[in-house]
């Protein structure tokens, strides 16, 4: 790392379906393989997508005891997912993975984590910006029922550090909401990494299906660009069981640029070593925070949750 540049291999394990009837020893030996392909183009850390472990179970409904029972992670790693906190000590590389996550005291999460590579938890996110309803829609062609099965994240956007490198973290949704970054951002994050599970249909209107893809390259590329920071974005893409997700899992410059796209929606692995430094530029001049910003004059950002609708205190 010497001279200006300060390179970080960064991959994303885009995964294909996991089917209703794929259990969670199959998903982590996929996990498992492209942890290995990672490994083996000099990547430093892997980017998983959400919910990685199972099928994307919200589109369904069902009691929460069976939700909890066939979907939800008690323990982080357990004895199915131990495989891969194992591989990667061995093969010494980070990694995030998203999952649901069942509390102690039953509280449940979309959750993600960060893990060193010496196979540690360092970090642990809880997914805010939960989309869809909580509510039987069963004329739907399928569900969206994040907010029925899971609890709002107790804590703010985090930032870690991950062999030197200042890493934050989302899921999803939040990469939507330009608040997600700015606050990341605030903590000098370098690199935000996150998964997802796009439906390609939106079931609340009849949203052309391009969209799909356009608002998520572009979420991406304006909040990377906006916040000075690398982004990393994982899907869990293709048919399951008959539902289809976007894929397009990206790493992203902090010129807002698309180093690397994945080309298909099944299992596969894109890299790029990324120079950390290339955001410098950015943070001294066009986005210097210290120097440019004008937080009292954001008041109403805070204030306020949406037009006219003051913030219950």
């Amino acid at each position: 790392m010497g001279g200006s540049h300060r390179k970080v291999g960064l991959a994303v394990a885009q995964m294909g379906p996991v089917n209703l009837a794929d259990d969670r020893g199959s998903v982590v030996k996929r996990l498992i393989e492209m942890l290995r392909e990672a490994h083996g183009r000099d990547a430093d850390f892997v980017v998983f997508p959400e919910l990685a472990l199972t099928t994307f179970f919200p589109r369904y409904w069902m009691s929460m005891q069976e939700a909890e029972e066939r979907y939800f992670e008690a323990a982080m790693p357990n004895s199915h997912v131990q495989p891969l906190f194992d591989e990667a000590r061995h093969l010494g590389i980070g990694f995030y993975l998203g999952y649901a996550e069942l509390t102690p005291d039953g509280q449940r999460f979309n959750a993600s984590i960060l893990v060193d590579k010496s196979g540690t938890i360092i970090g642990k996110y809880r997914k805010i910006h939960l989309p869809g309803h909580d509510d039987h829609k069963p004329d739907a062609p399928f569900q969206h029922l994040e907010k029925k099965y899971f609890d709002v994240g107790d804590e703010t956007f985090g930032v870690w550090n991950v062999e030197g490198t200042k890493m934050g973290m989302c899921l999803c949704n939040d990469r939507r909401w330009p608040e997600t970054w700015r606050v990341m951002a605030l903590q000098s994050a370098e690199v935000v990494v996150l998964g997802y599970n796009t439906p390609s249909q939106n079931i609340h209107w009849p949203e052309p299906v391009h969209l799909r893809m356009h608002h998520h390259l572009i979420a991406l590329q304006a909040s990377a660009y906006q916040n000075c920071v690398w982004a990393a974005a994982a899907a869990k893409c293709g048919y399951e069981d008959g539902h289809h997700m976007i894929g397009g899992s990206v790493i992203v410059a902090p010129t807002g640029e698309i180093v690397a796209q994945a080309s298909t929606e099944d299992d596969e692995v894109i890299t790029f070593n990324a120079d950390l430094a290339l955001a410098e530029t950015f943070r001294k001049n066009v986005f210097d925070f210290a120097r440019h910003r004008r937080p009292e004059h954001y008041r109403i950002i805070v204030d306020r949750v949406g037009p006219g609708e003051p913030l219950k205190r």
